[in-house]
């Protein structure tokens, strides 16, 4: 498996990373991954070449950070352990949120939970609109300087709320992000408008959870007579499910469509198709996968290896692509000939 470096560090990540929010049960919709079950996906993930794992103290409520520290004990020096702080740990007003205080008795306690002395990409899971960023980057710094936290990260962040985060790191000195975490899919291509060019500027890596859309891209759903959509029994896009929303059905299912023509010919599923356009993406530094069965691991996890034709990468691009939102179609038809790199994100695949 490809590795590559995670932004402008000097920390390599595989393309494949080992998602684990079914560990534990407590997101139903993700699937009850146990113990054993979770060292047997991580073992088929290690055995294909993935060297992260991804987790959050907010997955079953710190059940999941559990599962992976036993999963891992004898082996935490062939794995990098990425995991996540700011959604609510209990009923106090300060047990949430990206406060010092809540950062770093989080932290301490995400230590505890995966039986290490250090996390390897520590991740803000939500932007926190009623703490200054400068309050959360100090307590990040201090984790680092520590020795309990080697790289910073944030996730779900809009372009503003990245690049205010960025501002304030350097000019207070404090410790930098190298990655976001973010949702970008065929079915949901919105990060190509701001966070992705964020991150080509000023050297981010990114890594993308729910790469299959939640299951939408999986192949397994279809096009119901009345419009609605139609899959096995409990899938979970047909419960009460609804992230990620489902804006444009005409296009996911066009988009569907086509990844079922390309799977077909290739002798492939519709999943690894997806995953594969998605490491196609210059951006793109590792796609986040987990799974509810060993057959669904096996079968994302060989997606590192199918190589896209271009035929193939421009037939999924026509079918995905978004209609530019203002100010881009503006920048399109009137400053087309001064586009730099990061514009070329978004431009660059837009005929």
């Amino acid at each position: 498996m490809e590795h590559r470096a995670l932004g402008r560090s000097g920390l390599k990540v595989s393309t494949m990373t080992m998602g684990t929010a079914s560990f534990g049960g407590g997101l139903a919709a993700f699937g009850d991954t146990q113990l054993e079950g979770a060292k047997r996906q991580l073992a088929m993930a290690r055995e294909a070449g993935v060297t992260l794992v991804d987790t959050s103290d907010a997955y079953s409520n710190g059940l999941s950070e559990e599962i992976v520290g036993e999963a891992l004990a004898d082996q935490r020096d062939d794995w990098l352990i990425a995991t996540k702080v700011r959604f609510p740990m209990g009923e106090g007003p300060n047990d949430r949120g990206l406060s010092r205080h809540h950062v770093i008795r989080a932290c301490e306690a995400s230590l505890r939970r995966l039986r290490t002395d250090h996390i390897d990409l520590y991740q803000l899971h939500e932007w926190d609109g009623q703490t200054p960023v400068e309050e959360t980057l100090a307590a990040l710094q201090h984790l680092v300087d520590s020795g309990k936290v080697r790289y910073t990260g944030v996730s779900n962040f809009s372009g503003w709320h990245l690049m205010k985060t960025l501002g304030a790191a350097e000019r207070e000195h404090l410790v930098r992000p190298v990655a976001q975490q973010i949702y970008y899919t065929l079915e949901s291509r919105e990060a190509e408008n701001e966070l992705l060019p964020v991150a080509a500027d000023q050297g981010l890596g990114v890594l993308v959870w729910s790469p299959l859309a939640g299951g939408l891209l999986s192949g397994k759903y279809t096009r119901g007579e009345d419009g609605s959509v139609q899959g096995p029994k409990g899938s979970r896009h047909l419960g009460d499910w609804s992230e990620p929303p489902i804006n444009t059905p005409d296009r996911l299912f066009a988009t569907i469509d086509v990844l079922r023509e390309i799977a077909s010919g290739r002798g492939v599923s519709g999943a690894q198709v997806a995953l594969a356009w998605l490491l196609t993406r210059s951006t793109v530094t590792s796609v986040i996968v987990g799974a509810r069965t060993d057959e669904q691991l096996a079968d994302n996890l060989a997606a590192a290896s199918l190589e896209l034709t271009a035929d193939e990468v421009a037939a999924l691009e026509q079918v995905s692509r978004q209609p530019l939102q203002y100010p881009y179609w503006h920048q399109s038809m009137t400053a087309a000939d001064r586009l730099g790199p990061a514009d070329q994100v978004l431009h660059g695949h837009v005929g």
